[in-house]
């Protein structure tokens, strides 16, 4: 995406390799990405790849667009990623943009109107569309064509404008946040679940491959671990690694190496960060182990609501530190085991 804005195009080549053009400060310069380009090369999601290897195959027997899709789950769990393979896979242009950014009608109609045939249409964030967008989408996903009203009052007439057919890709952290007419126009719907260790692992090989760098077998395996389930953070943390290896290890990345710069990133044995900790922290000593609204841990934290939910509470649940209730969050029997507290009766 570019740096001040909104929408990045993809073209693919003839061989329907996405292929992406990044200027930065004037000069180009190679860009190493850790995005596996086919599903062959994906790893994990067995579930959901099945289903849309399937849908990508029908589609090109029948040599007609894919359903549209929809991606749900916590953020770093190869959304964005997924949408590169499916357009690699169909050999069509990809064009990537966020809901935040459509801020007007007009934003999107430009980016629909500029589609090709089958090409697909990248919306991240799908949930922070505005309401006045998304009502242009309706007719866009199920017709192929939007609708323009000239003048107002009694001169007030219509145009419905023909779109070639494409495909809409959205990715979401809030599902429930989606409107009943928005999600009931996607045809496929798969959910995108935490990353299991041994899966990290190999993750963390590959892109220890393309980065050109070392890491022995147990240093992979530790800083899976560490990784909180997710192939965002374990490529972020690898570099993390790979830089303190350079400086400390001769290169080489061991177990003891990313335990020691983890330990430095703050980063601890189950992957949990100095804000995760301070969560967890934030209801026992402040709420006596809760239960407490997510509103009171925001205000004590100062910390926006969104980041703990999208970002600190996915994790913590899947792990089982903290609880969520119908009273509030509550920390669990193993929260206070990690972190050596003992509970106030």
């Amino acid at each position: 995406m570019t740096v001040d804005g909104s929408i990045l195009s993809y073209s693919s080549d003839k061989k329907g390799v996405v292929s992406e053009k990044l200027k930065i400060e004037d000069h180009s310069q190679e860009i190493v990405s850790l995005r596996p380009g086919c599903f062959d090369d994906y790893v994990g999601q067995t579930a959901a790849v099945e289903t849309l290897k399937i849908a990508i195959q029908a589609a090109k027997m029948r040599r007609e667009p894919l359903d549209h899709i929809l991606l749900h789950g916590p953020p770093g769990l190869g959304k964005t990623t997924v949408s590169h393979i499916i357009a690699n896979e169909m050999g069509k242009d990809l064009t990537v943009t966020s809901g935040p950014t459509l801020e007007k009608g007009g934003d999107l109609v430009g980016i629909l109107t500029n589609l090709g045939e089958g090409d697909i249409l990248f919306v991240d964030e799908i949930h922070r569309i505005p309401k006045v967008v998304e009502e242009f989408l309706y007719p866009a996903m199920e017709d192929f064509a939007v609708d323009f009203v000239f003048d107002k009052g009694i001169h007030a007439r219509s145009h419905r404008y023909r779109l070639k057919q494409f495909v809409l890709i959205g990715a979401t952290t809030r599902v429930g946040l989606l409107s009943a007419p928005l999600r009931d126009r996607f045809g496929i719907f798969r959910t995108l679940d935490f990353y299991s260790v041994e899966e990290l692992t190999v993750i963390i090989q590959r892109s220890a491959l393309l980065l050109k760098t070392r890491i022995t077998d147990d240093g992979a395996l530790e800083l899976a671990k560490r990784s909180r389930g997710t192939p965002r953070i374990a490529n972020r943390l690898l570099k993390r690694v790979r830089d303190y290896a350079m400086v400390r290890h001769q290169g080489l990345m061991t177990a003891k190496g990313v335990q020691e710069a983890l330990y430095l990133e703050g980063i601890d044995d189950l992957g949990l960060t100095p804000l995760d900790r301070n969560y967890l922290e934030t209801i026992i000593r402040f709420y006596n182990g809760g239960p407490v609204g997510i509103e009171a841990i925001s205000a004590t934290l100062q910390e926006e609501t969104d980041t703990l939910v999208d970002v600190v509470e996915p994790y913590l649940l899947k792990i089982g530190l903290t609880l969520r209730t119908s009273s509030g969050r509550k920390a669990s029997e193993n929260a206070y085991r990690h972190l050596n507290l003992e509970k106030r009766e």
